[in-house]
């Protein structure tokens, strides 16, 4: 049973500001935008969900690279282990994210934009691999910091989406790929649950980076 109000973290995902982004994290957004437009829609979630699992795909082989040579280290295996876990379980949900997404396409019948064409997809997923498992090999804190950006970016993102589409609260969700995740009254409290799930990774990012401090959660408590 649901016991999280989603439509009041959705609110409070509104109310929060930004986070301060880097050059590089303005730099990405700005070229997201420029690609999909700077209106929010359905196609442009499917994109980000699309890039949004591929950091965790490259920590987990940075971790399993580590463990490779770090295996003596009892310690430092069950940090390894802890973010390989984590990275597993983020891109899974990841991925339904962008399964839910595909089936809301699917209802509405909303065309595929061109940088949804496969071999578009297929540059730019190509592009973000090699760019996520360099920061990945070099500098894994900036990878955390910058993950923890994008998906900042993300649950706002979402969050000004569901305000954009009120009729959501009237359609029920009836796929079976989304519900598998859990009951859903309306699509309205799907996009608010993707929305929540963006600022747990955020907050797990910033906690991997050593940052507790820019959680959700800590921010809260100290205002």
């Amino acid at each position: 049973m649901n016991t999280i109000d989603l439509k009041a973290e959705q609110q409070a995902s509104l109310n929060r500001p930004r986070c301060t982004y880097t050059r590089a994290a303005k730099f990405f957004f700005a070229s997201m935008d420029l690609v999909t437009g700077k209106g929010i829609n359905l196609p442009k979630t499917l994109l980000i969900e699309l890039l949004a699992s591929i950091p965790y795909r490259a920590w987990e082989l940075r971790m399993y690279s580590k463990l490779t040579f770090g295996y003596r280290n009892r310690q430092a295996i069950q940090k390894l282990i802890g973010i390989m876990e984590w990275s597993r379980a983020a891109q899974d949900n990841e991925y339904w994210h962008a399964q839910a997404i595909q089936e809301k396409m699917i209802e509405d019948g909303t065309k595929r934009p061109w940088y949804l064409l496969p071999p578009v997809t297929f540059f730019v997923v190509i592009t973000y691999i090699l760019f996520t498992r360099s920061m990945a090999l070099f500098n894994l804190r900036r990878a955390f910091i910058f993950n923890a950006e994008f998906e900042d970016h993300a649950e706002h993102i979402y969050a000004q989406f569901v305000e954009e589409n009120p009729q959501w609260k009237e359609q029920p969700v009836h796929q079976q790929v989304v519900l598998d995740r859990m009951e859903f009254a309306n699509w309205s409290e799907v996009f608010c649950r993707i929305g929540l799930d963006e600022r747990e990774h955020r907050d797990a990012s910033f906690i991997e980076a050593g940052l507790p401090e820019q959680t959700v959660e800590q921010m809260t408590k100290d205002q």
